[in-house]
């Protein structure tokens, strides 16, 4: 076996179209044989199996990949929330002629079904009428083994954020293990990981033209069964936790190099001679392709399942090489069998982004979920997804691992025709978009100075511990697009209500007073996630400090613009490195910041992530791990990860015997009583009924003889004395 990997990617639009494109475009991915027969189809090419009801938006996985393989001329239908009891659902559409492109939807189907306590949902957002259970657990998983049923020997690829998430071995928080490799367990033959256009799309022409899916080996962002290494690749053993393949140091592209390296002819050069930029950038390059032929060898799962420090270790490896522009090729033993994993996709480009987002998309649900409701497409119906990607690294968060870390922007004028689209096409449009945004709010076309830079770099993340020198955080272009939306005719407000990455915010006073000047609806969230420093080192969040500067800013122009607006700041529980100290000074900020939560969330361990590779193994993979490294403590157990959770909730007296005892087993009586410096009161209300939501002035009702009042739904907020409302 031959793999040869390429740093260079084709343009997507630039594919010679296989011939069904005749066809031309459907209204919607036909989801069955009546639609096939209309569309006058005696076959699909590509059938796509999802466990989301099928919206036709670019919001949705299934609608953006089936659109885009639909442009390159193939007919693809869609097998939405199967019955998957039996193979007979999927075959509704006959056997498709290439492949089943298999995803869980949106979501891990694990995190969709069950709670960060491990119980389970009765809604599910992404469901006709919020109704849950409509897929299986390890959903993509099932849907693969029924194809596998239906068609023995149609080629099976299983993609999206599940896969992504469960491409290596992985430790599972449902069954509290480590499973093995999704593509394992679901005996597909390919798994895409990623935002997986490019690797679809070469995929799908390259099985058009009968190459075999097993030889298909050089595509990035794919995982894929081998017997043997290829005898002209190097291996880094970094198997063993004692003994690690050597991690290369970050080499800069500025770095002294020795003239007399580079050439041998000149004897006499002294060492301290400088050459010119291209030659180092020369240099680098060759480093780089050096890399290309040099894949890391995984500790087994076997290993890591039975070792959490190797666990660890290997988490470390893996998030270490997640850069497109440097990332090596890894190996994985799996019970026998060894899983290759090629490096990550190469970015997008812009063209390649408006491409993707500017197919005719219905932005509706099929038709067959005429009249029924459902959540998740309400939610985003009048939002725009202006890029993609994110470099700030949290560790609890799956963004980095999915989309990776280079933002992938579109073009202005691509988003403006989406606005457009939605205010002429799009039912029940008031005239307000709901949101511009992405992973983040505020990254849009923010980048590292140099591509070179961006190429060679290592860093986790662009903005811990405190932001990359390199990087440019002009804010310029979010500014100018704000600015053009909320210009058009039949607009009349654009909220922006994805995350906002603070600390990058404040690098731009003059994008803080647009942005609360004309786009915060009341109350903007933001998530700082924790107040202290040991929780927040093991997120890589940024300390208070940047909080203090961006809510000074956020008052000073929501007072110029004469507006009352709010913040509303999202906290986590039982995150690894927290300890009950910090849940204490954590509920007395809450406290003395007026903030009182109706909803809170416990840390939720998901797959890959490196936070739950603490909370699995005790150890920090942010640092080079071994048997006496550093040790991360970690809320376990339903009592402590309860009693973490209570502390956001001090003032609910439920949660008061709780706090009292706690507080007096930590030496820290001095915080219960009745003044305003104190956590819990002394007293007990006699009954729950006692207890008011807080979004209410005056919350023990029971106190002033009123009846209880209903809680709120949203999950922080603080005493101002207005009416109760939504945050957008």
């Amino acid at each position: 076996m031959q793999i040869t990997l390429s740093s260079q990617a084709k343009p997507l639009y630039q594919y010679p179209l296989y011939w069904a494109e005749c066809f031309g475009t459907a209204p919607y991915l036909p989801v069955s044989r009546a639609e096939m027969e209309r569309l006058g189809w005696d076959s699909c090419d590509i059938i796509i199996v999802t466990g989301d009801a099928y919206v036709d938006h670019p919001s949705f996985g299934m609608a953006i990949v089936g659109r885009l393989l639909e442009a390159q001329g193939f007919r693809v239908g869609i097998i939405d929330q199967p019955d998957w009891h039996s193979a007979e659902p999927f075959k509704v559409l006959g056997k498709p002629n290439l492949f089943f492109g298999i995803t869980a939807g949106n979501m891990d189907s694990m995190i969709n079904r069950y709670t960060a306590e491990r119980k389970i949902r009765s809604d599910d957002a992404y469901s006709p009428d919020d109704i849950g259970g409509r897929r299986p657990d390890r959903c993509s998983l099932v849907y693969a083994q029924r194809c596998r049923e239906a068609y023995k020997d149609v080629p099976i690829l299983i993609g999206g954020i599940e896969a992504s998430l469960r491409r290596i071995a992985h430790y599972d928080y449902w069954q509290d293990k480590v499973r093995r490799s999704l593509l394992s367990d679901a005996k597909a033959d390919m798994l895409l990981y990623g935002n997986a256009e490019r690797a679809i799309v070469d995929i799908a022409h390259r099985l058009s033209q009968g190459e075999p899916i097993g030889e298909i080996t050089d595509v990035r962002g794919t995982a894929f069964f081998i017997k043997d290494i290829p005898e002209d690749w190097q291996v880094m053993d970094s198997t063993n936790v004692d003994k690690p393949g050597r991690l290369e140091k970050r080499h800069s592209p500025y770095e002294m190099i020795d003239q007399s390296s580079c050439d041998d002819n000149k004897q006499n050069t002294p060492k301290s001679v400088e050459i010119s930029f291209s030659t180092k950038l020369e240099r680098l390059q060759h480093k780089l392709q050096q890399r290309m032929k040099t894949v890391i060898r995984l500790p087994s799962f076997t290993a890591v399942s039975r070792d959490p420090v190797l666990y660890a270790h290997a988490s470390r490896v893996l998030h270490l090489e997640t850069n497109p522009g440097n990332a090596r090729p890894l190996v994985q033993n799996q019970g026998g069998r060894k899983i290759w994993f090629n490096p990550p996709p190469i970015p997008l480009s812009t063209e390649e982004m408006d491409y993707v987002f500017g197919f005719d998309y219905a932005r509706l649900p099929h038709p067959v979920y005429a009249g029924v409701r459902i959540p998740a497409y309400e939610m985003i119906r009048f939002s725009v997804n202006i890029m993609r990607g994110c470099f700030g690294g949290c560790t609890f968060c799956s963004i980095t691992e999915h989309e990776g870390r280079i933002v992938q922007n579109r073009s202005e004028d691509s988003i403006i025709r989406e606005i457009e689209a939605i205010r002429d096409k799009v039912p029940g449009f008031t005239g307000v978009i709901s949101d511009l945004g992405g992973p983040t709010a505020n990254m849009y076309r923010i980048a590292c100075h140099s591509k070179t830079i961006e190429a060679a770099c290592r860093r986790p993340s662009c903005v811990y511990p405190g932001i990359c020198e390199n990087l440019d955080t002009d804010h310029s272009a979010l500014i100018s697009l704000y600015r053009r939306a909320r210009g058009l005719d039949g607009v009349k407000k654009v909220l922006i209500s994805s995350g906002l990455r603070y600390d990058l915010a404040v690098e731009s006073p003059a994008y803080v007073e647009e942005l609360v000047t004309h786009h915060v609806g009341g109350y903007l969230k933001i998530a700082p996630e924790h107040t202290e420093q040991g929780p927040l080192s093991k997120m890589m969040k940024p300390g208070m400090g940047s909080y203090d500067r961006f809510k000074t800013l956020f008052e000073k122009y929501s007072k110029r613009a004469g507006k009352k607006q709010y913040l509303i700041p999202y906290f986590i529980a039982a995150h690894p490195g927290t300890t009950d100290e910090d849940m204490v000074n954590l509920a007395l900020w809450l406290k003395a910041n007026g903030f009182r939560a109706d909803q809170v969330q416990n840390f939720y361990p998901s797959p890959m992530a490196t936070a739950t590779a603490m909370y699995h193994s005790g150890k920090n993979p942010l640092k080079r791990v071994q048997r006496d490294s550093e040790k991360v403590f970690t809320a376990k157990g339903e009592k402590q990860r309860r009693l973490h959770k209570a502390f956001l909730r001090y003032h609910d007296p439920n949660n008061w015997p709780l706090l009292r005892d706690t507080l007096k087993a930590m030496g820290r009586e001095d915080l219960i009583g009745n003044s305003k410096q104190q956590l819990v009161p002394a007293y007990q209300p006699s009954t729950s009924t006692d207890y008011r939501s807080p979004r209410k002035k005056n919350s023990y009702a029971g106190k002033h003889g009123k009846k209880p009042q209903p809680k709120q739904g949203h999950i922080l907020t603080q005493h101002t004395g207005l009416p109760p409302q939504k945050p957008n």
